[in-house]
């Protein structure tokens, strides 16, 4: 680490600051409600082009900086979209002034600082992701996509380190682990709901106009876990046929 000054002292204590004065970024209020949030799971449902892989950016970022141990790993559908928020993150490291020796490694998906933290973006395969371990922030973009199979393989990096969990995105669909955990789960996490009217960078005019004419505004703007187009019954008709009071039907079958 960089000898700490009383500005190290200050940026590590409050990231919002950091955030502000180092990168230039000045956060919404529950962005900045975020960056300040030391909560273990964090799910976010949030309109499209909110600002939230951004936000996670920055607090990757803050963590790998000023926190030890620090493993951050990022994990979406697709390489593209786990290198698009790893790409913030570099466009944020390159706002901060760090010592030239403080990187010994620097590629497009991973960097590893000289304290031996690390940030890794890795692409939407179970396969790939499982390998890791002792990940203290994991931030899970476009997790309405996310496979629930990857979903499951990565949880398990976070028992001994007691990390972080960040789930990220906009609804896609009655389906998947995301919208089981903001249906069913999300009094066990610190949730943020953030429709479009939230992020002054998306005028009303341009709502008016995606309102009238895109089927999914709904969805990509308000939030709302819309039926799937497959779907012949819709998901409340589905749960209404499931009761707990039902005895379940014991047929013997006769010994021939």
């Amino acid at each position: 680490m960089p000898s700490a000054t009383a500005d190290d002292l200050l940026y590590a204590a409050d990231p919002v600051l950091w955030a502000r004065e180092v990168l230039g970024y000045h956060p919404d209020l529950w962005q900045a409600d975020l960056l300040r949030s030391r909560s273990k799971k964090i799910i976010l449902n949030c309109s499209r082009q909110s600002g939230k892989s951004t936000t996670c950016a920055a607090l990757g970022l803050h963590e790998s900086i000023y926190r030890h141990p620090s493993f951050g790993l990022v994990v979406a559908p697709s390489q593209d979209q786990s290198g698009e928020l790893m790409m913030k993150f570099d466009e944020f490291r390159s706002a901060v002034e760090l010592p030239s020796d403080y990187l010994s490694t620097d590629t497009k998906l991973a960097v590893r600082f000289s304290n031996g933290n690390r940030f890794i973006a890795r692409p939407g395969s179970e396969k790939s992701a499982r390998s890791f371990s002792a990940v203290t922030l994991l931030l899970e973009d476009e997790a309405s996509r996310v496979l629930d199979d990857l979903y499951n393989s990565v949880r398990p990096m976070l028992a001994v380190s007691n990390g972080r969990h960040v789930l990220m995105s906009t609804p896609f669909g009655k389906r998947g682990h995301f919208f089981r955990l903001w249906n069913e789960q999300r009094d066990l996490w610190e949730w943020y709901e953030i429709p479009a009217e939230m992020c002054p960078r998306i005028s009303p005019e341009f709502l008016a106009e995606e309102k009238r004419t895109n089927p999914w505004f709904e969805q990509e703007y308000h939030c709302v876990f819309m039926e799937t187009n497959d779907s012949v019954f819709t998901f409340e008709q589905v749960a209404a046929t499931v009761s707990n009071e039902v005895e379940p039907l014991l047929i013997e079958v006769p010994e021939w």
